[in-house]
């Protein structure tokens, strides 16, 4: 027995829609709190162990190298799987690698533990942005994006907050085992809900349209998908140059308010940290506005972007090359919001203009994208900017990547719609 989506749109009933949703948010928190409770221990490592700057920040690159390698190749199994037994799966597997790491004895084992976390959590986004966009009416994608992406900023903080308060008190190899327990229970609760049925990769044969008949998808035809949709390649491009900008601000504003203020690096830090934190306002915000603004035109799934990318490089050009002191800390956290809010919308881009049995697997190339092109490149560019001038002149010269990012955007609103119309539509079915 299937059942499809409600009339309403929702995938279950809505109770049960949410509460899918709930363990998904608490999953990602915990993929946060897993990746990052290690950056509060490396004063620990440092001194237990004589690491170098380079090993800790090792520790930190190896998980998303992992993830890079890896996010294709799990999500397409994801796809044509299971999305709760995938996800279920994953979260244990990063959960255990985390506890695994408080035994280590050396470097060298701390390293393969911690890309041990990153194999786990290689899948996690794509596969949970397939399970929240099949679970929630398309009208409502962009909102529900927001919202679940706003685990990001928070696990963040809290493994940070966590490992430094655990460490203090119980001492480092704590830390890894008390952040990893809850992630594990939420992990094998997430095992006993219910998943839809994954999708065939058919289409329809345009010329029985009326009879509704339908073929297997040739390879070269599931490539075309990615290869033959511009609006799907600038939005993938244009997320490097967001996260190309995001990831340069939170690896070196700790280093500039300290070098630029005389702050210990203590109050740099907790200054760095609040304008992470306020993507948690960010994305949901975005995400909202979005599915406001796309009741009256569709293609603003792709203009609010370009909007938004635009307004945050504006806002950090004007605060490092204009401004210092309390009025430039202030524009700099509304640029903390402004920088978050693309996200929810070209999310939703990735999962609107692919076959639905292609979701997966279309976020892990978008995780690619920003990955290798821009949470990796961002960091070292300002470091190389800075060594050859000052932290000062690198800072003022990123936002352009923000404002490259506004136009590919801007660009590809114009196939938005010529994308979509090009979808399969295909009923999502769940299981019993």
């Amino acid at each position: 027995m299937q059942h499809n989506h409600n009339a309403d749109g929702y995938l279950f009933s809505k109770p049960y829609s949410y509460y899918v949703f709930g363990l998904l948010f608490l999953l990602y928190m915990f993929d946060y709190i897993d990746r990052m409770v290690i950056v509060s221990l490396f004063p620990y490592l440092k001194n237990d162990w004589g690491l170098s700057d380079t090993q800790c920040g090792l520790l930190v690159s190896t998980v998303y190298w992992s993830i890079v390698i890896l996010s294709f190749p799990i999500s397409v199994f994801i796809d044509r799987w299971s999305r709760k037994k995938s996800i279920g799966i994953m979260a244990v597997l990063w959960s255990l690698a985390t506890v695994s790491c408080a035994f280590t004895r050396s470097f060298t084992q701390l390293f393969i533990a911690r890309t041990a976390v990153g194999a786990g959590e290689a899948g996690y986004a794509p596969g949970g942005t397939a399970m929240v966009s099949a679970l929630f009416p398309e009208k409502k994608r962009s909102m529900m994006m927001g919202l679940w992406t706003a685990a990001l900023p928070l696990g963040s903080a809290i493994g940070i907050v966590a490992g430094g308060y655990i460490a203090v008190r119980y001492g480092w190899r704590h830390a890894f085992g008390i952040v990893a327990l809850p992630g594990m229970l939420i992990a094998i609760l997430f095992f006993f809900v219910r998943d839809y049925k994954t999708v065939d990769l058919e289409k329809t044969i345009e010329k029985n349209a009326g009879s509704g008949k339908r073929k297997k998808m040739e390879t070269t035809e599931i490539i075309r998908q990615f290869t033959h949709t511009p609006s799907l390649i600038l939005t993938y491009a244009a997320f490097a140059g967001n996260m190309f900008l995001t990831a340069a601000l939170l690896s070196w504003l700790p280093t500039y308010f300290h070098r630029v203020e005389n702050l210990s690096m203590e109050k740099a830090g907790m200054k760095g940290s609040i304008v992470m934190m306020l993507a948690i306002v960010g994305f949901p915000l975005g995400g909202f506005l979005v599915d406001k603004w796309r009741i009256k035109m569709v293609r603003a799934r792709l203009l609010f972007p370009a909007i938004s990318s635009c307004v945050t490089a504006i806002l950090f050009f004007f605060a490092f090359y204009f401004l210092e002191g309390a009025i430039q800390y202030y524009v700099i956290l509304a640029g903390g919001v402004t920088a978050a809010a693309f996200s929810p919308a070209a999310i939703a881009v990735t999962q609107d203009v692919v076959h639905p049995g292609l979701r997966a697997t279309s976020y892990s190339f978008c995780v690619i994208a920003q990955n290798l092109l821009g949470s990796s490149l961002g960091p070292l560019f300002v470091g190389m900017l800075s060594d050859r001038y000052d932290i000062h002149t690198a800072l003022t010269i990123v936002p352009l990547f923000s404002f490259i990012a506004a136009v590919l955007y801007l660009t590809a609103s114009f196939f938005y719609e010529n994308d979509l119309a090009k979808v399969e539509k295909v009923q999502i079915q769940t299981e019993v």
